[in-house]
């Protein structure tokens, strides 16, 4: 048999898609499937979600007319197939990385990415946004999105389905379904049970085929019980949909392309209602490593395409597994600690917490919102939650965390992993704003750790608080430093600590920038400049004596904090606006992330940007000082 001719290398737009023939479309998505697996094995990334829609990308982009059609996808984990299709395969390889592509879907990179996303269930909303100003326009483009099941457990999904059936009568939404994985026989068999679900007959079906199954071998007993769920799921949930006003189509096999694209272009069709198609896919299709993977290779660093084996990072333990130790080590002191977190139980290391204590564990699934005020109100009867939310995702609960924890004074401990600038990721997915957001809230204890030995004491702290809310952050990667003595021993509230004596300038710190603040130090003293270093630990209550002691002793302070404007540099302008200190000559400046969204890049020359290395801290100072930052290079060539 002759070689095929490769298809990818000509479709560079959906455009170029749309002129394949049906029978060619088979092709394209095996090649989209490779060329995806071979790009995220030299970047890294989201793999294993675009992989599980591959077809359904071909599908979409051949049969809509993109971007006149418009196709969000939600949370944007999926989109890498999608970035190959819409004229960026030839940037692909900078995923991620500085000046590259971004690893979510953005609006200022492609006229394709309609709508950004990389949090979840925004999808739904967004597109009945589109499809409501297309109606109030007159116009008859398609309006798409396709949305997980992980996301749609969010309730704003809900919200959105709920709004969308009053506000316009042509959506559709896509539920991409890739947590149950059918073998085709059974998927067959589930497509029957589709066309009979509402009739008695189904009803007489499921009764007796689970009777006859309870008395099968168990592998067959299993697949039993699977196609019985699977129409089960089909039934209720088609009915929900129904009841929200959606037509309800599925489910499909998602990675039949035939199917697919049959039932997208009937979807077209549809102008009395808004209809919700249901495809089953398979978390990292097509490439063995990840459909192996207890994960499906959801986020991967490079890999060897060929082995799937993955680069290895260094050995120092993260912070995040440094806190989960720290959590489970004051959990077997206290049988009422419990954790609860948001569909991210690795991602936040209460997995570790789990495998030793799996019924104080909670996952509530996307749902930060719930997540808070589940955890108010383990609080409010007695139990010690600590809410394991990355900071960027804790945005979402805010509201929560005023009305339901704050104001009511309960003990819910905050542990805010990927706190400040988190590399790759990029501005979606950084922890810039809670030091703002939470410190700005009365009796809220706020801490931040400089090392991974002081987050394990304020996880000690948070442990031992019980008459107050309280938040600790912590980055992203690799701890500094190791575990003390102490390192179970709660710190005093309100009290930072000061790292090295100095005279002349005084760096007073919040957080994980305490290594380059210390270098910054050392090129001080390299120039004669006696330097104090000291971590304020507490963003709030603020150590009041330290920040005297500091101004009046130095003649220049400077403040230094991975978040932005309007955190801790500012809780210490306002204390010394109120003390007085600001009349007696001290020369303050605030360090903090610049005003601006930072594209995604390496966290060391994001930080560079920032302002916040070594090299930056050392002239923030000389600046103060009227020496100038050219001191600081000119001492360094010397």
């Amino acid at each position: 048999m002759a070689p095929q001719t490769p298809l990818l290398d000509q479709i560079k737009f959906p455009a170029d898609l749309r002129k394949l023939q049906p029978s060619q479309l088979r092709q394209a998505a095996d090649e989209l499937r490779a060329e995806t697996i071979s790009a995220v094995s030299t970047t890294g990334g989201h793999l294993g979600a675009g992989l599980g829609v591959v077809e359904l990308t071909v599908a979409l982009h051949y049969v809509f007319d993109t971007p006149r059609d418009i196709v969000i996808w939600d949370v944007g984990h999926q989109a890498y197939p999608h970035k190959i299709l819409t004229g960026r395969r030839d940037r692909i390889r900078t995923l991620r990385t500085g000046g590259g592509l971004s690893g979510f879907t953005k609006r200022a990179e492609s006229e394709y990415d309609p709508f950004g996303a990389a949090h979840a269930a925004t999808s739904i909303s967004a597109a009945l946004g589109f499809a409501v100003a297309r109606d109030k326009r007159g116009d008859d483009n398609n309006v798409i999105a396709v949305i997980g099941d992980g996301s749609i457990s969010a309730g704003m999904a809900y919200e959105a389905m709920n709004n969308a059936a009053e506000s316009t009568k042509r959506l559709i939404v896509i539920l991409n379904d890739n947590d149950m994985s059918i073998a085709p026989p059974v998927g067959g068999m589930s497509s029957y049970l589709g066309r009979l679900a509402s009739s008695k007959t189904y009803r007489r079906l499921r009764k007796t085929a689970k009777s006859v199954a309870e008395h099968l071998p168990a592998p067959i007993h299993d697949v039993g019980k699977k196609v019985e769920e699977y129409a089960r799921t089909l039934v209720t949930g088609g009915t929900f949909f129904e009841e929200l006003g959606f037509h309800y189509l599925g489910p499909f096999d998602g990675h039949d392309l035939d199917t697919l694209t049959l039932i997208l272009k009937n979807a077209k069709d549809f102008t009395d209602r808004p209809v919700l198609i249901h495809v089953v896919t398979k978390k990292g299709k097509g490439y063995a490593p990840a459909e192996n993977a207890a994960d499906k290779y959801h986020g991967v660093s490079k890999f060897n395409v060929v082995t799937g084996e993955q680069a290895k990072g260094a050995s120092a333990p993260s912070y995040t597994k440094v806190f989960a130790q720290s959590l489970v080590r004051q959990a077997e002191k206290d049988e009422r600690i419990v954790a609860v977190t948001a569909a991210m139980p690795s991602g936040t290391g209460l997995d570790i917490f789990g495998k030793q204590f799996p019924d104080r564990t909670f996952d509530v699934g996307i749902a930060e919102q719930h997540a808070v005020t589940f955890a108010a109100g383990l609080a409010a009867d007695g139990m010690k939650p600590f809410a394991a939310i990355y900071s960027t995702f804790l945005q979402r609960g805010y509201d929560q965390v005023v009305h339901d924890v704050a104001i009511q004074k309960l003990p819910v401990r905050f542990a805010m992993d990927r706190a400040g600038l988190v590399g790759a990721d990029g501005p979606t997915h950084a922890g810039s704003f809670d030091v703002g957001f939470m410190g700005a809230l009365p009796g809220m204890v706020l801490m931040a750790a400089s090392d991974g030995n002081e987050l394990s004491r304020m996880v000690a702290t948070a442990a031992a608080i019980d008459d107050a809310p309280s938040a600790f952050r912590y980055p992203r990667g690799d701890a500094d430093g190791v575990l003390g003595a102490d390192c179970d021993t709660p710190l005093e509230i309100g009290k930072g600590r000061v790292v090295r004596e100095g005279t002349s300038v005084a760096l007073l710190n919040f957080g994980a920038r305490m290594g380059e603040a210390n270098k910054a130090a050392d090129k001080l003293a390299a120039m004669g400049l006696s330097t104090t270093l000291a971590d304020a630990r507490f963003a709030k209550p603020l150590d009041e004596d330290l920040v005297r002691r500091l101004a009046r002793e130095h003649e220049v302070l400077l403040t230094i904090e991975e978040g932005a404007e309007g955190g801790f540099g500012a809780f210490v302008l306002h204390f010394m606006a109120r003390d007085g200190l600001l009349d007696r000559g001290v020369k303050i400046r605030t360090l903090t992330l610049p005003d601006i969204f930072q594209d995604q890049d390496k966290p060391e020359l994001m930080y560079a940007q920032a302002g916040l290395d070594a090299d930056a801290i050392a002239n923030a100072a000389l600046l103060a000082l009227d020496r100038g930052a050219n001191d600081l290079s000119a001492e360094a060539s010397a």
